[in-house]
């Protein structure tokens, strides 16, 4: 695909999605009424994805303040919905909600992998964020889409990040403990052959077994920041050079992008799934405007689909704009690392 065909698929996307959430029969009661009070209606004024600028941000606290019931798009009224949460440590968690997005999401990711390291039929093991995220449905319909069935070894990423804060670290690690004896039990007595974790995750259940040695011929892993330094002990001594690593970057309100492979530099670079989801990398203090390749600003993330439309919203990470290539004919992002994490503390707990 040509970056212009790439262009043009955007378009064609933003415009039919603009007019599904904006129309009176089939639209969005929150974007209805969004219409109504700014006083202009986007189907006329958005012609091409160069428009985005025209909206504001969107806040994620209306996902929170918000009834979900008015993110239900009337063309869907009806149909009972998932609700999935999407971060949040204290208080109310804010939430979206959801269809079939997740099912096309990780279908498209399933495209890209090798069946000679994530094998069809083979099973898969989840150690991670399950519960209410959407994360649990989505990996667990990967492995079956990919023809096996998924084991989950649940945590709890709001109580380890409160154990954090509270410095309570000797609880962390006992809480740790708990989550990877239940993984490694499983590894040990069922036929795993693909995993997805966290990278800190990754590193304990390596440090108890033989990741390759078990079986495990692929990991896509994904959930904190990604150093070339870690990528390339993850790649080198966790899995042994044996084990595939594959990086993801992703959440609930976009869906998953995918790294390019690996190189021997080990950085990492993301690529959104154009044309239901755009990643850019913005000025921080002039958020319009997109930084010149290889400069470090923040992400901004727009989401496209039926089920869910969410325009320029302000993600807590930064990362270095990357440039297109043959596979990904649209803007990548790479080195992401928490909003800020140069300047101040952040806390980002197991996963």
């Amino acid at each position: 695909m040509t970056p212009d065909k790439a262009k043009e698929n955007l378009d064609n996307q933003l415009k039919e999605i603009i007019n599904w959430h904006f129309s009176d029969d089939t639209g969005t009661p929150f974007w209805l009424d969004w219409k109504a009070k700014v006083g202009w209606d986007p189907r006329k004024e958005i012609l091409s994805f160069d428009d985005i600028h025209k909206f504001d941000h969107f806040q994620d606290e209306w996902l929170r303040d918000e009834k979900n019931e008015r993110f239900v798009p009337l063309g869907m009224k009806g149909r009972p919905f998932n609700v999935f949460e999407t971060g949040g440590t204290t208080g109310l968690p804010k939430q979206r909600v959801g269809w079939d997005d997740y099912k096309h999401d990780y279908e498209m990711f399933s495209n890209t992998l090798s069946d000679e390291f994530f094998p069809k039929g083979s099973n898969w093991i989840m150690v991670g964020p399950t519960g209410p995220r959407r994360l649990r449905l989505a990996v667990e319909h990967l492995a079956q889409h990919r023809g096996g069935s998924c084991y989950h070894v649940d945590l709890d990423p709001r109580w380890v990040k409160k154990l954090i804060i509270r410095n309570q670290i000797d609880e962390v690690e006992r809480y740790q403990k708990h989550v990877i004896d239940q993984a490694v039990e499983i590894i040990k007595h069922r036929d795993i052959g693909c995993m997805f974790t966290t990278p800190k995750l990754l590193e304990s259940i390596g440090e108890r077994i033989s990741i390759p040695g078990s079986g495990v011929k692929g990991v896509f892993c994904g959930g904190t920041t990604m150093t070339p330094q870690s990528v390339r002990f993850w790649v080198e001594e966790v899995l042994e050079g044996k084990t595939h690593l594959v990086p993801t970057y992703g959440n609930t309100l976009m869906g998953l992008a995918v790294s390019r492979p690996l190189d021997d530099s080990y950085s990492v670079t993301y690529y959104a799934p154009q044309p239901r989801a755009v990643l850019r990398v913005v000025d921080p203090n002039e958020t319009a405007k997109t930084m010149p390749y290889g400069e470090f600003g923040r992400v901004e993330l727009t989401t496209l689909t039926k089920e869910f439309f969410m325009p320029r919203f302000l993600e807590r990470d930064e990362a270095i704009r990357r440039e297109p290539t043959d596979d990904y004919p649209w803007d990548g992002v790479g080195d992401v690392r928490p909003f800020g994490a140069m300047t101040k503390k952040v806390v980002e707990g197991v996963y």
